[in-house]
């Protein structure tokens, strides 16, 4: 117990002996120098490494017994002979026989005559020379004629290309020679002697050269010349001169193109115009225009953008008379949902050039007694949609409205008993042309199907409503206009086509002249023109690769309407022929 209490005591001395030596130690550690005489430099000493196969001391050594293989070979007898592996062959369809060459020729009703001939020349690999010669003529015959009704039309091409490597030209010539016949007289109305003194035959004669050049890569990009000289049977004459540039130039991501043109029409008529009682003048006539279009175009993902302006100055050499127009020149597209849904539109004009050429393309039956004068399109607007519906159906539908000043009007010229010309065109069987102030609203619609790769259709309509200055009818001018074209080929050796139309209701006027009295005086009665349905259709075989057979049909619904006023076209007309492919 005493000892017990000794040991206590002792170990409470030592305890309180270390609490003050450490506070003591925490109030001030104090400061040591260490002084390092050389620089650590450790070293790696090889390690021990186990051996893979250790020496075995044991007294007991197992021996490995030595084992031996060996093989028992049986011949076998094979009689399997593999077949050697053939390639299948993929049968190629021969390639197409092309012809540079083709002829043509049909005979039909009416003594309707059709002859076509082409060649296509190549004289090395950067030339070419093209022939083409057209044929089309009638013998006539159309039910309650009085005056010959036969017409004549053909026409020679021949033109030579050449391509190089930045640039192409070319030079083309063409001649014409058509016939036609003033036979729209009002049947009952004049006696034996007067037919059989009246000539009604007309001619007319044309000859063209022009020449092109197109060029890549470059600021300048194509030009082109033409000249025509264009006459008839009666002395008239007309020169028609047209020049065409176009030049180009990048601006960033745009680009910036320019065209000039020339223009020169000049004439003359032999003859006054049919309002005139009197034969004592000719007609002359001679424009000039000189004009400059340019235009920036821009291009983005969905867009397409042309902003451009018209400046064209016109000078009417015959009167010294000059006018400078300007008019607009943008059209824009907008891809709206892809390929379904595409939104143009535009707003544009012109001085368009009237000649007295063009008048008889329009129509044959004009009088050689015109006043030639430009139209002044002040401006075209419209708004259109057009795309896919499906990916064999496309459609096309735009609204539009435009203004034209002096817009030719083909009007029937006046019966003239006064007159005394040449030919007989001034027995009211003649047409005149004659200029009106016109605001034209129109829509158009248009459906097109590839059913497939043989056969499509479509089908388009043109409604129109016309607001002359004068107040008069849009004289010839249809309200309507619609037509369906069928083509089909009915396998390897049969096709076929068919073209229906519809052309609705014109407004023309006869009109009597009377000596001392102004034209719009002469006692005059309103024609209204039936509108017509036309059918055509043609069917061919290909006997061999070089000829074929075709049959030709017109006017199968066998309407006897009448295109212009007295002038009734040709019954049903059946027309068959055969064509010829070959080298020449």
């Amino acid at each position: 117990m005493y000892n017990k209490h000794i040991f206590t005591l002792i170990f409470l001395t030592l305890g309180f002996q270390v609490v003050f030596a450490q506070e003591e130690e925490e109030k001030d550690l104090g400061t040591e120098t260490v002084t390092v005489t050389k620089a650590y430099t450790p070293t790696v000493s090889d390690a021990f490494k186990i051996k893979s196969v250790p020496n075995m001391n044991d007294s007991i050594v197992l021996q490995k017994k030595p084992i031996t293989y060996s093989i028992f070979s049986v011949p076998v007898a094979s009689t399997f002979t593999p077949n050697k592996g053939t390639a299948s062959k993929v049968e190629r369809l021969p390639p197409p026989v092309l012809y540079n060459s083709y002829a043509s020729l049909g005979v039909g009703l009416y003594g309707n005559v059709l002859g076509e001939f082409y060649t296509s020349r190549t004289l090395n690999r950067d030339e070419n020379f093209d022939i083409g010669f057209n044929h089309l003529s009638s013998r006539g015959g159309i039910d309650g004629v009085e005056l010959s009704d036969t017409f004549y039309d053909t026409k020679l091409d021949a033109s030579y290309a050449k391509r190089d490597r930045d640039l192409d030209w070319g030079a083309a010539i063409g001649l014409q020679h058509q016939l036609y016949n003033w036979y729209g007289i009002e049947p009952g109305v004049f006696s034996e002697t007067i037919l059989n003194s009246i000539d009604e035959r007309q001619n007319y004669y044309m000859g063209e050269v022009s020449g092109h050049i197109n060029v890549e890569d470059a600021y300048f990009k194509n030009a082109d010349l033409k000249y025509r000289r264009f006459f008839d049977a009666v002395s008239s004459g007309e020169n028609r001169a047209i020049f065409n540039s176009g030049f180009e130039f990048p601006v960033n991501e745009e680009i910036l193109s320019a065209k000039v043109k020339l223009d020169y029409v000049g004439g003359t008529f032999e003859n006054a115009s049919l309002n005139s009682t009197t034969n004592d003048n000719g007609i002359s006539y001679g424009n000039l225009q000189v004009g400059v279009n340019p235009s920036l175009k821009m291009l983005r993902d969905d867009l397409s953008l042309n902003l451009g302006v018209n400046l064209v100055y016109g000078m009417d050499l015959e009167n010294s008379e000059s006018n400078f127009y300007i008019y607009p020149a943008v059209t824009a597209s907008y891809r709206l949902l892809d390929e379904t849904v595409i939104a143009y539109g535009g707003v544009t004009g012109e001085l368009k050039q009237n000649s007295y050429y063009d008048f008889v393309e329009g129509n044959s039956f004009v009088s050689p007694t015109l006043n030639i004068a430009p139209t002044d399109s002040q401006y075209n607007a419209y708004l259109g949609f057009k795309g896919q519906l499906l990916p064999n159906l496309s459609y096309n539908v735009k609204g539009s409205y435009s203004a034209e000043n002096n817009r030719p009007l083909y009007t029937l010229n006046p019966r003239n008993d006064f007159r005394s010309d040449d030919k007989g065109y001034y027995y009211g069987n003649s047409f005149d042309v004659f200029y009106d102030d016109i605001k034209t609203l129109g829509i158009f619609g248009e459906l097109n199907v590839d059913v497939n790769r043989n056969f499509t259709a479509g089908v388009n309509a043109e409604v129109y409503d016309y607001s002359t200055e004068t107040g008069n009818s849009a004289w010839n001018l249809p309200n309507l206009k619609a037509s369906l074209f069928m083509d089909y080929q009915i396998g390897e050796q049969w096709y076929a086509g068919a073209n229906l139309f519809y052309v609705g209701e014109r407004d023309d006027f006869s009109s009597t002249a009377l000596e001392n009295i102004p034209s719009g005086d002469f006692p005059a009665a309103l024609i209204t023109l039936d509108g017509y349905f036309d059918a055509n259709a043609h069917i061919g075989y290909r006997y061999t690769d070089q000829w074929s057979f075709f049959i030709k049909g017109a006017n199968l619904s066998n309407n006897a309407y009448q295109r212009w006023a007295n002038f009734q076209v040709q019954g049903i007309q059946i027309l068959g022929g055969a064509t010829y492919k070959f080298d020449f």
